[in-house]
């Protein structure tokens, strides 16, 4: 079941919600969301899975550019304070497959993060925040770890640690890094986010 970002209405397959942004939303899609309208629209009369899947290649192959990019170094300040990160396994598969949501609420330093920032917005294909909302995350592929989510923001998270902006928390006695999903505490590198997930991060300097 798909359901609209912008008016709620629901549907039963993809096909049918993405004619429905087209119709109904065109002038108010995001990047993620026109691409995948225009593979649909680019169907002649028979082609239209060929074509789709195609285009879900292409979101595959680019979420994993950015995937090899984020964790290897090559992109210094995302995933961690030297460009890495605590992430271990192999990365969001089947992106453009599936498609939902959750929250988050981030303090680091004692200063809320805002995902609404145009910093923070549609980072990545697989995960990212988009239109301004920087308290409703979307996922769109599976496989995504929550320290794959944190890294395409910039932020490396591990069961000890959160490190953020060139700092890190929770390796000193007198700081404390939280890192929870749903109230409960995870691994990061290993917690897929699920529908409807609510993520805390808190972490700060106690004095």
């Amino acid at each position: 079941m798909e359901e609209c970002d912008y008016c709620g209405a629901s549907f039963d397959g993809e096909t049918a919600y993405l004619e429905h942004l087209g119709d109904e939303h065109g002038n108010e899609l995001g990047r993620i969301e026109q691409r995948r309208v225009a593979a649909l629209e680019s169907d002649d009369g028979g082609s239209n899975a060929a074509t789709y899947g195609g285009a879900l290649g292409a979101l595959a192959l680019g979420g994993l550019l950015a995937y090899l990019i984020l964790f290897s170094g090559g992109a210094p300040g995302i995933g961690g304070t030297d460009g890495s990160s605590s992430g271990s396994g192999d990365g969001p598969s089947a992106v453009g497959s599936v498609h939902y949501h959750g929250t988050i609420d981030a303090t680091v330093g004692g200063q809320p993060l805002d995902f609404g920032r145009q910093r923070f917005q549609l980072q990545a294909d697989a995960f990212h925040f988009e239109n301004g909302d920087g308290q409703r995350w979307h996922v769109h592929a599976e496989e995504v770890t929550l320290a794959y989510a944190m890294g395409t923001l910039g932020i490396d998270v591990t069961n000890e640690t959160v490190a953020y902006d060139g700092t890190t928390y929770g390796d000193d006695p007198n700081e404390t890094a939280v890192v929870r999903v749903n109230g409960d505490p995870v691994n990061p590198s290993e917690y897929v986010l699920r529908k409807g997930d609510h993520v805390r991060i808190a972490a700060n300097a106690s004095g």
